[in-house]
């Protein structure tokens, strides 16, 4: 009996609590709103089964029931707090009188500069979408064009690194008849894709009119369409030794692999290059470890490389040949320059319709500089592929380079299919013939993906 007044007094004490919540509630409908009269519910009644836990003892399930409810009342309140909350509105009279405006809200108590302020929320800026043709242009501004004021300074440490070197060899090979040092190449034609090209300093050689001779590469035991022999001539009536160019003859050739070495040893062993550099106000290192010929120069603004090209006249009027590292029994005979019959056709066929020729080879340049595949393709194969496509009567405005873009990279897909691109001024000399085929199936699986999405190029 005891025990059922006991409960029933519980229960008549949970029925005044109940009624005080359902009142507190009921007011708190109109002030907090919904959202808020809901969290304060269960914050309440979350509240009140504490206490009566508190207060009087329970069995086993009672308590279990009580912990799972008071679980899920603290699920329901996250969930609720991750709710924004409306403002509430009063309700209209009739259906055909307006809603009034909600009331702003009222402004925030000044204060301290340092005082903290709510996080505002701000409408999500829309995103942007470019066309190939901008971000192919974005790219060009970001990665391609150098920039004025660094083509002048580029140009001006050449020179004089030019005019040093000339009077180091006058002075350490008097005998040798070194033509002047001349600087030229991609940033004197407007055709530099960055700072990554190397300028080119061409040492002529002197070469006595009568006593030589040029003999193509596919007469030699090379059979190298892409080379020439330098052969000693007259020796009947000028015996050997009567040129100073004799003891660099190999064969009753010239050698450039003989004067290659002669000249990277003075590079690397006797030219004073950190005084040289302190003087013109920049680093200058030769590079060791490449075959070539170059000159790493560090300035301030710029980073630069120069590249040494020993160099001779050609079997036509601007031809050029050059002393480069060859491998096999081409390791004497001397390289056809094609960069100067390159950059002055493009020149001619874009200033005959004023097009982007030349913009397009730079982008080229720049993509394929910037990719692990494609930087095994050299200026050359990709100034070919642009005169093969530039001579097409087509519309080479800037508002096409785009399209011209994608139609450079299905000629150098065709091209690594068949393995072979003809050089257009000599039309025995592949331009692949260098590349691996492990090389070229790499830089065709790039060039196909590329040219599903080409904006994964840039």
């Amino acid at each position: 009996m005891a025990e059922f007044s006991q409960n029933r007094g519980k229960r008549r004490d949970g029925e005044v609590l109940g009624g005080a919540v359902d009142f507190l509630l009921a007011n708190a409908r109109l002030v907090l709103g919904v959202g808020g009269a809901a969290v304060l519910g269960i914050a309440t009644l979350a509240v009140k089964r504490l206490i009566d836990r508190a207060t009087s003892p329970r069995d086993e399930d009672d308590a279990k029931q009580d912990s799972t409810c008071l679980e899920d009342s603290w699920q329901e309140l996250s969930l609720l707090k991750a709710t924004p909350r409306l403002q509430p509105r009063p309700r209209p009279a009739a259906l055909s009188q307006p809603v009034p405006p909600p009331a702003p809200s009222p402004p925030a108590p000044e204060g301290p500069a340092d005082a903290p302020t709510s996080p505002q929320l701000c409408s999500p800026v829309p995103s942007v979408c470019l066309t190939f043709q901008e971000k192919l242009l974005a790219f060009e501004r970001d990665h391609v064009t150098m920039p004025v004021a660094h083509v002048a300074l580029a140009k001006e440490l050449a020179g004089d690194i030019a005019l040093e070197l000339q009077a180091y060899l006058r002075n350490k090979f008097p005998e040798l008849p070194f033509g002047a040092l001349v600087p030229g190449g991609p940033l004197y034609d407007g055709l530099q894709a960055g700072a990554a090209d190397p300028v080119r300093l061409l040492v002529p050689l002197a070469l006595e009119p009568g006593l030589w001779s040029l003999v193509p590469g596919v007469d030699t035991v090379a059979r190298d369409p892409r080379c020439w022999a330098v052969r000693r001539t007259q020796l009947e009536f000028h015996p050997r030794g009567s040129s100073p160019w004799d003891r660099f003859l190999v064969g009753g050739y010239l050698s450039s692999r003989v004067l290659l070495e002669l000249v990277r040893k003075a590079l690397t062993a006797s030219v004073n290059w950190p005084a040289i550099g302190s003087l013109l106000g920049c680093l200058i290192r030769p590079c060791v470890a490449s075959e070539e010929l170059l000159l790493e120069v560090q300035h301030e603004r710029l980073d630069l490389r120069v590249a040494v090209l020993l160099a001779t006249a050609g079997a036509q009027a601007g031809d050029l040949l050059l002393a480069w590292p060859l491998e096999g029994l081409a390791g004497n005979l001397w390289l056809q320059d094609w960069y100067p019959a390159e950059a002055a056709q493009l020149r001619a066929l874009d200033e005959r319709d004023a097009g982007t020729r030349r913009r397009l080879l730079l982008l080229l340049c720049g993509v394929c500089r910037g990719h692990p595949a494609l930087g095994r393709l050299g200026r050359s194969p990709l100034a070919q592929v642009v005169l093969h496509l530039g001579e097409q009567e087509a519309d080479w405005g800037e508002e096409a380079l785009g399209e011209r873009f994608l139609q450079a990279l299905e000629l150098l897909i065709g091209s690594l299919e068949r393995a072979s691109l003809p050089c257009r001024f000599s039309r025995g000399v592949n331009l692949l013939d260098g590349l691996r085929e492990e090389d070229i199936d790499d830089m065709g699986c790039a060039l196909y993906w590329g040219l599903r999405a080409p904006e994964g190029l840039l």
